[in-house]
């Protein structure tokens, strides 16, 4: 069973298909104590950083996810606000806290070339690492969906899975431990992106 977090903020229902799509036995969690019934964790998210935060903390999500992913190391997949609520900190709407779980920032896009708008809206190629077996059977450069305004920037690049160009080269996937995440949406990404999900439901970190 995977449980995705309901925590207010989350496009939920397209990552609940995507998932049923490759297989998986699918939970929405509302409540915190749920979250101990399932065997891997998606946390989605769309939105502000400071709302997704506030929204964890109000609704008691914190402490058990800290349980099951950082001590019981159950598989964890952050997507999108979800990645970015895994960092110290974002610079989104002031200097907030985030859960704290990466050593890195969420900074906003600002690419150079002023025909690159922000938020990103789209499609885009990712680089990603040759060992990662999140990205198991893809080939080189394959593109996927984003909608963002703001990036994660790692102290570790070793954390960092993979990366695209935009501007810069930004962080697009992290992984470290049992903890996966993508700033790009492989609920909307299709083939591509759903090979991400079924490459998490197999990982054994």
């Amino acid at each position: 069973m995977i449980g995705i977090v309901d925590y207010g903020m989350g496009n939920l229902l397209s990552v609940y298909n995507a998932l049923e799509m490759v297989g998986a036995d699918v939970k929405i969690c509302q409540q915190a104590s749920e979250i101990r019934d399932v065997k891997r964790i998606v946390l989605p998210g769309v939105g502000a950083f400071r709302d997704c935060i506030f929204n964890l903390k109000e609704k008691g999500f914190i402490e058990v996810l800290e349980e099951m992913v950082l001590i019981k190391g159950q598989p964890f997949l952050g997507i999108c606000l979800g990645m970015q609520a895994i960092s110290r900190r974002s610079f989104e709407g002031g200097e907030n806290q985030g859960l704290g779980w990466l050593d890195a920032d969420v900074v906003k896009l600002q690419p150079e070339d002023s025909s690159l708008r922000v938020p990103q809206v789209g499609w885009n190629d990712v680089q990603y690492r040759h060992d990662s077996p999140l990205f198991l059977g893809l080939p080189s450069a394959p593109d996927f969906y984003f909608v963002h305004s703001y990036h994660m920037r790692c102290d570790r690049q070793t954390d960092v899975d993979a990366t695209c160009e935009y501007g810069e080269m930004i962080t697009v996937a992290i992984r470290k431990n049992n903890i996966f995440a993508t700033q790009f949406h492989p609920e909307k990404s299709q083939n591509y992106g759903l090979q991400v999900l079924q490459n998490f439901l197999k990982w054994n970190p």
